[in-house]
């Protein structure tokens, strides 16, 4: 089992010290990576989950955190949860993202992508919200396109992506493509991490037999697309509190990365749990 753990700016603020702190306490704890979550815009109303999302909540761009945190870090792994895909123009995120890879060494290793699920922030992005699926889905594909592209150029022609004969560089660092995860609680979630994904973050309040049939769905259909479904990792969301018994549960549901998310915000009793958690678990920092 890998474990991770979670930075939430609306949690714990946006104090540059408290992240260079926590980043560092989490690489010496033996974490596997650091994971930021992401909102371009909220507005009053808006809704997702439990309730409504405050629109003071403060969220930094994802990968200018990211950038940030590799530049105080040295081995940590850099991961999304989940970087909103449809929003974003995939030129200048496949540059964005090889990018902070180069930068880091290598480390910009977790992306995950999701769908949104805000109709405003949609609508702020020019984005068609019924159609932010489709949109996400050719997005992968033009960030695979233009990362394996060569000098001689690379074409797409898509219903929401156009172009000719287009280079991008600099390469991911060492590798031919970053992975990419798929965030999402449905089951078009899950199909599409069949189809295109290297792993599926499973989120939302869902009962363990429909989280099963969702996974079982996600390698279904990798198989239908030729793709190894053996390949694809299994991520969920726990507690720093989790206790040997759920994350031997998680393991017999085949989850192969956990990723924590504090109790509370105080930064000395943050660290603290995370020694405590790296001590019971037996987290290394290599």
């Amino acid at each position: 089992m890998k474990f991770a753990i979670s930075y939430s700016t609306p949690f714990n603020g946006t104090d540059p010290d408290r992240l260079v702190a926590f980043a560092e306490h989490a690489e010496s704890c033996g974490f596997e990576a650091l994971y930021v979550q992401d909102h371009i815009a909220l507005y009053p109303g808006a809704t997702y989950g439990a309730g409504e999302l405050p629109p003071t909540l403060p969220y930094f761009d994802p990968l200018d955190c990211l950038s940030f945190v590799a530049a105080v870090t040295h081995r940590i792994l850099l991961g999304t949860g989940v970087l909103l895909l449809p929003y974003r123009h995939p030129v200048v995120l496949a540059k964005r993202l090889a990018t902070v890879d180069v930068l880091s060494k290598g480390r910009m290793r977790l992306l995950t992508v999701g769908l949104g699920a805000l109709p405003g922030e949609a609508h702020a992005m020019g984005v068609d919200f019924g159609t932010r699926g489709r949109r996400a889905d050719e997005a992968i594909d033009v960030l695979r396109l233009l990362w394996s592209g060569g000098p001689e150029g690379v074409g797409y022609h898509g219903e929401f992506f156009d172009f000719d004969n287009l280079c991008s560089f600099p390469k991911p660092y060492g590798v031919t493509e970053l992975p990419i995860h798929i965030g999402g609680s449905s089951r078009a979630a899950a199909r599409r991490v069949g189809q295109r994904g290297d792993g599926y973050f499973a989120g939302g309040m869902l009962a363990e037999n429909e989280r099963d049939l969702q996974m079982e769905l996600a390698r279904k259909t990798a198989v239908e697309a030729g793709r190894d479904p053996g390949a694809l990792e299994y991520t969920r969301w726990g507690s720093i509190d989790i206790s040997a018994e759920q994350l031997q549960e998680f393991t017999d549901h085949g989850v192969a990365r956990v990723v924590v998310n504090l109790t509370t915000a105080d930064p000395g009793r943050q660290h603290d749990q995370m020694s405590e958690f790296a001590e019971r678990f037996g987290c290394t920092s290599e």
